[in-house]
């Protein structure tokens, strides 16, 4: 299960480092040709844009670890691991309540864009902003296995015996 995770997380790293490549790549062309050829590309602004979007949650849902997050933990750090626990708990709970309950005025939002153009590449703007329809799902799923494993806190250990294995 690790190894699969792992070609996942690495698979994810890649698709991100390739949408930042493709973003840096037309922002470079968007400068040549600005500044070199005197000419000016409005699809590259519109290219870079989509690809920052994307960049942005598709690095917070699959890359980013929790860990990766400022944090602001005085009072989580200040109690006991059982209150710690309980707060992890409840901050998960939350949080998988607040998307999910933004999932469906996120649908509607999406699905009336169905019929919105982006003005120069023409692309239906449900499509550019879908990612964060991804996002949700992929936080919801996080946090879902985040709580498995705080109600579950055995299987943690189990995990962690292996790992060192």
């Amino acid at each position: 299960m690790t190894s699969l995770l792992k070609m996942l997380k690495n698979t994810a790293d890649n698709i991100a480092a390739a949408m930042l490549a493709a973003m840096f790549v037309t922002f470079l062309l968007q400068i040549a040709c600005r500044y070199l050829f005197d000419l000016s590309l409005s699809w590259t602004v519109e290219v870079c844009l989509s690809l920052w979007l994307w960049l942005i949650f598709w690095v917070a849902a699959f890359c980013a670890r929790e860990t990766d997050h400022i944090r602001f933990d005085m009072l989580y750090l200040s109690v006991n691991k059982k209150v710690r626990r309980v707060f992890s708990i409840v901050t998960a709970l939350v949080i998988i309540c607040v998307f999910l309950y933004s999932l469906e005025p996120t649908l509607d939002y999406l699905w009336f864009y169905k019929i919105k153009k982006s003005p120069v590449l023409r692309i239906p703007l449900h499509y550019v902003f879908s990612i964060y329809g991804v996002f949700i799902l992929a936080i919801v799923a996080r946090y879902l296995w985040k709580l498995w494993g705080l109600i579950h806190p055995g299987l943690n250990k189990q995990r962690e015996e292996r790992e060192e294995i």
